[in-house]
């Protein structure tokens, strides 16, 4: 968890054009996790590297004639901290669950290849790739799962039964072009 379970709250106002600006700045804030409470009212779990990364969000915003204020904040009781750490599970767990359909879709296609005996090293290639994307996106979402969204463990599941779906149909494939046949 965070230091002594406060927040870094970031409170920011931008022009409105152009509106590239303000998009990529909503890019950045999500990127690190940040849940907005309001709009252009973010908060992160108060960390040194969330310190670091808001003061050069802070920089990006002055540059385009923007302001910010950056202050440290906590909860006033147990109810509150819950509300807020309900919005950062809430958001991760949006996050699985559209990890969790990619992972739907990999099971299917690997079942479609198998069910069509495609076993071909093209095919093992391409899927091999799309369980990298699938690794690479659950990393990201894990590191950014603060406090332990309830479709963490269940996205981890599903991303072995990948694994071992892609180990399965690549041992096909290896059988399937074995010389000694």
């Amino acid at each position: 968890m965070s230091k002594d379970n406060s927040w870094l709250l970031l409170t920011y106002k931008v022009p409105p054009e152009p509106s590239k600006n303000r998009i990529a700045l909503w890019r950045k804030l999500k990127s690190l996790g940040a849940v907005y409470m309001q709009n252009s009212i973010c908060l992160l779990p108060n960390t040194a590297e969330h310190i670091k990364q808001l003061k050069l969000i802070e920089n990006d915003i002055a540059k385009i004639d923007g302001e910010s204020v950056l202050l440290e904040t906590v909860a006033l009781d147990k109810a509150q901290e819950q509300k807020v750490v309900s919005r950062f599970k809430a958001d991760r767990d949006e996050e699985y669950k559209e990890f969790l359909g990619k992972c739907n879709d990999f099971e299917a296609e690997i079942k479609k290849e198998t069910k069509a005996k495609h076993f071909t090293y093209a095919e093992l290639e391409e899927n091999d790739v799309d369980l990298k994307k699938l690794e690479t996106w659950l990393d990201k979402i894990k590191k950014l799962d603060f406090y332990g969204a309830t479709l963490a463990a269940t996205a981890i599941e599903n991303f072995k039964k990948c694994q071992s779906m892609l180990d399965e149909y690549a041992q096909k494939v290896y059988d399937a072009h074995d010389e000694n046949h």
